[in-house]
């Protein structure tokens, strides 16, 4: 007689993913977002899915970074992520796929407040994980409310899929043996109060790429499934935004053991954080450009980096390029890359290729000094693309003549980071003696393209010198604001129920 083998486990996914400034004057709205429903149109998501499980998505939205996101469609998406779960039927998991740094207009810990009411629908029993970005914060509410934490272990995010795969991978497994009746994962969370860019924790230098590369020997111990290290997001002013440890897995006092050895190698390096290049102030780092040899010579104009949440839209930058005498004649080239300006990129598909029109460009968002700058300007391609929406490339002109400069400008904000965004206008990543990104640390196809790159210390939402933006409601001691932290001591966790 053959026994009926169990049904699979019953995993649903939903999340609300974006890395959220609170010091931009942007506000992230619906516009702004990718948003899936429905099982079909959310598995599209993840080609990964293991095949022992039965999945049920439900809603899952996820756009560029950008500043806090409007309570309206905060609650209207919460509420539709709860009714759904509700409906969904008995589940044996949940997947909160988030990415850790979300701002909402009112809350403080977003990513609480939504699992708080996930947990609310689900009820107790209900196994639920999480795979996060690095730059996510891991406030006690997240920690008590979910079984499985893990997060990216590169910077650039090189394993983002990678990550979330393994989530999900953890998730279906221990789902499976809560409910045949096995033990729940035990969890540790320890926090260290540092607060740094991402510009200063590349995994590409030390001492984060060391630190990191603990990890995969701390999950071999037995006992131990998964340990992860969050950096913590820096422009955000709450009280969640500090770095954290977390690990998981079968054996309490190894898992404990685990998160508070990382913890501690964390602080032995907290005094070691440098910039992933050299830095200096805009116009430093344009004289640099301009004196060096190396073609082309990148500038990220990092205080407006729309990947982090900056308004995409400060002429800091734009203003002092378009004011250099070497390309105002034309003796080097410049490429600034990009602006969201939709007016003037209606403009320019109004005027054309080739054609002619005075605009002013930029600052309309954020309109922190010089504000719109005024230019002419040609018209030298025009495209259209789901991420930029229309974009235009524009080359300044003086007194009729063309300059040295070229400006990008697009009806969205967006991250030009690939080849192939540059080739649709036809631009190139290699071609401009100098190109000035509103990026932080440069992403692969950047960094291979650059000769020579400077990281400029700009002001904006994302200001790489946080001393300069008023953070007021972080936890303290904290570095960099305060010049010494105490050592973690304690692993805080264990299993829930």
């Amino acid at each position: 007689m053959t026994s009926t083998p169990a049904p699979l486990p019953r995993i649903a996914i939903a999340g609300i993913a974006i890395e959220s400034s609170t010091f931009t004057p942007y506000r992230s709205e619906e516009a702004d977002f990718e948003v899936r429903r429905g099982t079909a149109e959310i598995l599209d998501r993840y080609p990964f899915t293991p095949p022992e499980a039965e999945y049920v998505g439900v809603l899952h939205a996820r756009a560029l970074p950008g500043g806090q996101l409007e309570a309206e469609v905060y609650a209207r998406w919460k509420q539709e992520i709860c009714e759904g779960l509700a409906a969904a039927g008995p589940l044996d998991g949940f997947f909160f796929d988030v990415h850790g740094a979300m701002s909402v207009v009112g809350l403080d810990d977003a990513e609480g407040d939504l699992v708080t009411s996930v947990r609310a629908v689900i009820g107790e029993e209900v196994v639920v994980g999480t795979a996060m970005d690095l730059h996510g914060n891991v406030s006690p509410t997240l920690f008590e409310n979910c079984d499985l934490l893990t997060c990216y272990r590169h910077a650039p995010h090189i394993d983002a899929w990678e990550t979330r795969e393994r989530g999900l991978t953890d998730l279906v497994a221990a789902a499976a043996r809560v409910r045949d009746g096995g033990p729940r994962p035990h969890r540790s969370l320890v926090h260290v109060p540092i607060l740094l860019p991402g510009e200063k924790t590349s995994t590409r230098i030390e001492p984060a790429r060391s630190l990191y590369a603990r990890i995969p020997a701390l999950t071999q111990r037995p006992g131990v499934t998964d340990v992860s290290c969050w950096i913590g997001f820096a422009w955000a002013d709450q009280p969640r935004c500090q770095a954290a440890i977390v690990a998981h897995g079968e054996d309490p006092a190894a898992v404990d053991a685990a998160a508070l050895e990382l913890a501690t190698a964390l602080w032995e390096v907290r005094h070691d954080f440098v910039f992933v290049a050299p830095t200096g102030s805009f116009e430093e780092c344009l004289d640099e450009a301009i004196a060096s040899s190396a073609r082309p010579f990148w500038i990220s104009d990092s205080g407006d980096n729309p990947g982090a949440g900056g308004a995409d839209d400060t002429t800091f930058c734009l203003a002092r390029l378009a004011a250099r005498e070497e390309i105002r004649s034309g003796e080097v080239s410049a490429l600034m890359v990009s602006l969201v300006d939709p007016a003037t990129t209606d403009a320019a598909r109004e005027a054309g290729p080739g054609g002619r029109f005075e605009a002013q460009v930029g600052g309309r968002i954020d309109a922190r000094e010089p504000g719109p700058v005024p230019l002419a300007l040609q018209v030298e391609a025009l495209d259209e693309a789901p991420g930029t929406g229309r974009s235009a490339a524009l080359r300044v002109l003086e007194d009729g003549r063309p300059t040295g400069l070229t400006v990008v400008v697009t009806a969205r904000r967006s991250q030009w980071a690939t080849h192939g965004m540059y080739e649709r206008l036809g631009l190139t990543m290699t071609g401009p003696d100098v190109v000035v990104v509103k990026m932080g640390y440069l992403e692969p196809d950047q960094y291979e393209a650059a000769a020579d790159w400077r990281l400029a210390l700009t002001p904006g939402g994302v200001d790489q010198d946080l001393l300069r933006l008023g953070h007021s409601r972080i936890a303290r001691p904290m570095i960099p604001f305060d010049p010494e932290i105490p050592p973690p001591t304690v692993a805080a966790g264990g299993r829930r129920h």
